[in-house]
């Protein structure tokens, strides 16, 4: 009896581990080198301690790397939608560290004729991609995840990026970790504001506006998706209003792109 009851446990870790990836190393990583701000409408990343110990991260990407197309598509959406997410990070991190501390922002890691998000430097789910081929492809282009809050969750290692969170997504919490960095980030003052009777905000809602026109949870357009916010946004009942209209004068504030080390 005790012999049957090992084995059903053993296949259903089995199981669970088909299902799931872990980003525990990530997390840990995290934790120790990103340092939130605020009330965690921002982050910092501790670059130059994470490049003393190159070994951590380069361990995780292995892992992320090894990961098949066909076992991929096994797992749940949210278990993917958080893995392509860390991805982007984690390989974002991988990136800066490249050239750090020689450099002031990401942009300088391009060329004239070729953007950092475009260079094919990532192994993952069986192919060489570029960051752009994460976002842009695999989260926005496929069809699959329709999801306008990845914008708050992906970070490009720029202080006017929403912040980096010190935990890795995880499947079982992306619903409450990406509601938790939506709030947080339109909280943030410095990047979106009411001034001047004018709703001005990231120009990440200017980039990406479609994004948060297609019907994600009712938001037909982006004073919609806006007014699910009105809270962290500090709107007073008349500029709601004046938004429920699409009577509210929305401009957008200038992206910072310097680097989002500790040391800046």
């Amino acid at each position: 009896m005790l012999r049957i009851v090992t084995i059903c446990l053993l296949l259903i870790s089995q199981n669970v581990s088909a299902d799931t990836f872990d980003h525990s190393r990530l997390d840990r990583l995290l934790q120790q080198h990103v340092v939130m701000q605020g009330q965690g409408e921002a982050s910092a990343v501790d670059y130059a301690a994470l490049a003393a110990k190159p070994g951590d991260l380069e361990s995780y990407l292995q892992a992320l790397s090894a990961v098949d197309k066909s076992e991929f598509e096994q797992w749940a959406e949210s278990e993917q939608l958080a893995f392509l997410i860390n991805a982007y990070n984690a390989f974002t991190l991988q990136l800066i560290l490249t050239k750090y501390p020689d450099l002031d922002s990401i942009k300088d890691l391009g060329s004239l004729f070729r953007s950092p998000w475009k260079k094919a430097f990532v192994p993952l789910l069986g192919e060489q991609r570029s960051l752009d081929d994460i976002e842009h492809g695999l989260i926005r282009g496929s069809g699959r995840y329709a999801e306008p809050r990845i914008h708050f969750a992906v970070n490009c290692a720029s202080i006017g990026c929403p912040a980096l969170l010190n935990r890795a997504y995880q499947g079982d919490q992306l619903e409450q970790q990406l509601e938790r960095q939506t709030r947080a980030f339109l909280s943030d003052r410095s990047r979106n504001r009411i001034e001047g009777g004018e709703l001005q905000l990231s120009p990440i809602f200017k980039w990406y506006r479609e994004d948060f026109e297609q019907g994600w949870r009712g938001s037909d357009n982006l004073s919609q998706f806006l007014l699910r916010y009105a809270d962290p946004l500090g709107l007073n009942a008349a500029q709601r209003q004046q938004l429920q209209q699409q009577d509210l004068e929305i401009d957008f504030t200038d992206y910072n792109w310097l680097l989002n080390d500790v040391r800046s």
